[in-house]
């Protein structure tokens, strides 16, 4: 057996093919991801259900709520890659906004009704000596419209019932955040690369607050999470136009393997691969055979076959993925 870093070698993250993870095991069953560039107005529900209906498979979920006014990168996975969601939504995100300044809204972003309002407008100098307040691991509080649930209801269901919603601030990671131009007195754009749970919405609230005007986002595009990037997003008309064209659109996934591009890999023979399908640990041995991982990926002849972890040098199944 042998141990492998996911980032050194191994087929590319973002390559799509119909190797492993993508195969049907039945007519109606897909196995891959969809690294979808969502379009603007639509949510990330509609967006599953679409996918849903483009690759006529039952079983499926995206890796991170996207509003309806953002666009950009949901990867959505389908069939058996639904176990790997995780670990893409356990990954870093980066997301290019607009911020308009003079008014906060009650969504903290274009859709909402403005709630306060401010006739200063900050210079680009004021935004550049700020932004480093808002890097690091900060206290951010979420927006009342957020899918954070409260008492077992998502947040923004009841802020558009009415309720008052009072979410706690939280630790947050933002690792960079960059003022890219300012087109006009009343907008500014940004790029941030951040961690798992932080609101680019919150952001641009907190910013115009301590700026002294007030603030929110009219425009929004993710185009990384986790281990996808820009180039591995395919357009809702390029899905359609290959399932008008040929009827299959499975060309357009990605593997399931690349949702754990950033996970240690190891190689097992089919013997160990049989234990690790009946519940049996392995014992891993040689000079580099890890001895304590809380997530490995576990290939059998160059195919995924589960998620384990390593304990006191035995490997332990988590996940089995079962794609055939």
């Amino acid at each position: 057996m042998s141990a492998v870093s996911s980032a050194a070698s191994g087929s590319t993250p973002g390559r799509r093919t119909q190797e492993s993870g993508m195969a049907r095991k039945k007519k109606g069953t897909v196995h891959g991801w969809v690294v979808l560039d969502k379009p603007y107005g639509m949510t990330s529900t509609q967006a599953v259900g679409a996918m849903k209906r483009i690759f006529g498979t039952p079983k499926a979920g995206h890796a991170g709520t996207l509003d309806p006014l953002a666009s950009g990168m949901l990867p959505i996975a389908l069939g058996e890659a639904t176990k790997t969601v995780p670990y893409v939504m356990d990954g870093d995100k980066f997301y290019r906004f607009t911020v308009r300044w003079g008014a906060e809204t009650s969504t903290d972003d274009a859709e909402g009704e403005v709630v306060r309002a401010s006739d200063h407008r900050p210079t680009a100098e004021d935004i550049d000596a700020v932004l480093n307040e808002f890097e690091g691991e900060i206290l951010q509080t979420p927006p009342a419209f957020s899918a954070i649930k409260v008492d077992g209801e998502r947040a923004y269901d009841l802020a558009r019932a009415g309720e008052t919603v009072e979410l706690e601030a939280r630790p947050v990671t933002v690792h960079r955040l960059d003022l890219i131009d300012c087109p006009d007195a009343d907008t500014a754009i940004f790029e941030a690369e951040c961690g798992k749970g932080t609101y680019v919405r919150a952001i641009a609230r907190d910013m115009g607050r301590r700026l002294g005007t007030a603030g929110h986002v009219i425009e929004l595009r993710r185009l990384a999470v986790g281990p996808f990037g820009e180039e591995d997003m395919v357009s809702l008309d390029a899905l359609q136009a290959a399932l008008e064209a040929d009827g299959d659109a499975l060309s357009l996934l990605t593997p399931i393997e690349a949702a754990l591009a950033n996970l240690p890999q190891l190689d097992v023979t089919s013997d160990q691969a049989v234990r690790l399908r009946n519940g049996n640990p392995v014992l891993l041995r040689g000079r580099d055979a890890p001895v304590e991982e809380d997530a490995v990926g576990v290939f059998e002849r160059g195919r995924l076959m589960a998620i384990a972890k390593v304990e006191h040098g035995e490997l332990k199944p988590v996940r089995l993925i079962l794609p055939d």
